[in-house]
């Protein structure tokens, strides 16, 4: 066996402790049992089984339907199928079933069964702080030493309410704490949430910039710790209808950089001075209705989000920053689907600090077959195209050997798709260094394979090619959008 494919099974096994996501896209199809297809009904009762746990509230909360009231057959059927994938896209279950039980001609029960998730889940931390696998594998030498390790442990639905709570702790490459607490629903409409999040960490070799539209990274000759960063947010969440989101984030970030940085890049915070402080506000919207947010096949998905860096004093900085992402999934027939996606992020000043600075390669915004690259600019445009088909779907009962029902199916998909993404990014500076990709027209194509498996955990293997006739092998862990 080569060595590259050793390394891959190596770190695949590793990735799946690592994020404490084992790996399944649940097939939630709907079979109305349906004696006659009346021209109405309506909803006598709402039973509910199978929520040990998730109280009946959060699922009644995703219910576009009420007892008591006459609807449509064909409308009513269509209700049922989205309101069964709003449940799931909780992700509080392994498996979701909404079920119309007739007691007249024009009378039924509405029977939801549920498959609850495994809720407290610790886990090890074992990932690789690059950006992306290819960064790791090419640029960086496959380096063990850039490894982040440690402990996470996660409550996805506490009391019961989807309430979340994720405390992490982590070494290697990049030291760091993490504590998220996030609740849906604070009011009795559920409809007014809250969620605090607090961050610490600090490394001792960090990008400083990029040059050849790589990054270039520096760890002084004491390997002493280069950076420091503390941040805080608080955030509130609107939801006003099913599918449609509002946020509104109030946050607070300080960042500390060792003397010698500057040395490296005096433009590192574009001040002189070695530390960044500012508080930000950012207003978001979300319109979600995708069929599945770990692997949609379809649907439509529309975020729009503004932030203003430096709101009490401006000192530091004062900058505004817009994205705007939409994605369409369309399935053409049971087994292929289409699925396209444009991307915007716009600065409106000339020049961020390099902590904030933004550019194809980095999360989430890449172009196929430019893995190895960091595109860096002030406005940038992607636009993703997949064409994919589904050649395997089965699942795998494993109850004899595990009792419990949180782990007793392993279900598995394969998807194999034809890709290509395009785009574009604006350096108003143009620095000469990366005049190769930057103010120009970008593109990439290929070909690849997506496998879906337990808890919604996404594997891809592609292989790509961009037109500066480079091609490679790409592997990532997450669906591409």
């Amino acid at each position: 066996m080569s060595a590259f494919v050793k390394y891959f099974f190596i770190l695949l096994f590793l990735m799946g402790i690592g994020t404490g996501t084992p790996v399944l896209a649940q097939d939630t199809s709907y079979a109305p049992v349906n004696p006659g297809a009346p021209e109405r009904v309506k909803v006598n009762n709402i039973f509910i089984i199978g929520n040990q746990k998730t109280q009946k509230s959060v699922i009644l909360r995703e219910l576009d339907f009420t007892t008591d009231y006459y609807y449509d057959w064909e409308t009513f059927v269509g209700i049922l199928q989205a309101d069964q994938q709003k449940i799931y896209n909780l992700r509080l279950f392994t498996e979701v079933e909404i079920t119309p039980l007739f007691t007249g001609e024009e009378e039924v029960e509405i029977l939801i069964s549920v498959k609850e998730r495994w809720y407290i889940l610790p886990s090890i931390i074992f990932q690789l702080a690059d950006r992306n696998f290819a960064e790791w594998w090419t640029n960086q030498g496959r380096d063990w030493s850039r490894v982040n390790y440690g402990l996470r442990v996660s409550h996805s639905n506490v009391g019961g309410r989807n309430e979340k709570l994720r405390f992490s702790g982590q070494l290697g490459f990049t030291k760091a704490l993490d504590i998220l607490y996030s609740k849906p629903y604070i009011d009795k409409n559920q409809k007014h949430g809250l969620a605090f999040q607090l961050t610490y960490a600090d490394q001792k070799t960090i990008p400083i910039k990029s040059e050849f539209n790589r990054q270039v990274f520096y760890t002084n000759e004491m390997e002493e710790v280069l950076r420091k960063n503390f941040s805080t947010a608080l955030r509130y969440t609107y939801r006003r209808t099913f599918y449609n989101f509002h946020f509104v984030t109030l946050g607070y970030n300080y960042t500390w950089i060792n003397p010698d940085v500057l040395n490296e890049n005096p433009v590192y915070f574009q001040h002189g001075k070695n530390n960044l402080r500012y508080a930000y506000l950012q207003y978001s919207f979300r319109h979600d209705k995708r069929d599945n947010i770990a692997y949609a096949t379809d649907g439509e998905l529309l975020q729009i989000s503004a932030t203003k860096y430096g709101i009490f004093n401006t000192e530091d900085i004062d900058e505004i920053e817009i994205n705007i992402n939409a994605n369409i999934y369309k399935p053409l027939t049971d087994r292929i689907h289409f699925a396209a996606g444009l991307t915007g992020v716009w600065f409106l000043s000339d020049q961020q600090p390099y902590t904030l600075v933004r550019g194809i390669g980095y999360n989430p915004n890449f172009i196929r077959g430019y893995e190895l690259n960091v595109i860096e600019g002030q406005q940038l445009y992607v636009q993703k195209n997949s064409l994919r088909y589904k050649f395997l779907d089965f699942s795998i009962d494993i109850s004899r050997y595990l009792p419990g029902d949180q782990f007793n199916t392993l279900p598995f998909k394969m998807y194999l798709s034809g890709n290509f993404d395009h785009g574009y990014v604006t350096d108003r500076n143009e620095i000469p260094e990366n005049a190769r990709l930057t103010n120009q027209y970008l593109f990439g194509y290929g070909a690849g394979i997506d496998i879906v498996g337990f808890y919604d955990a996404v594997l891809r293997l592609e292989y790509s090619v961009n037109n500066q006739g480079e091609g490679n092998i790409f592997f990532n862990f997450r669906a591409p959008f």
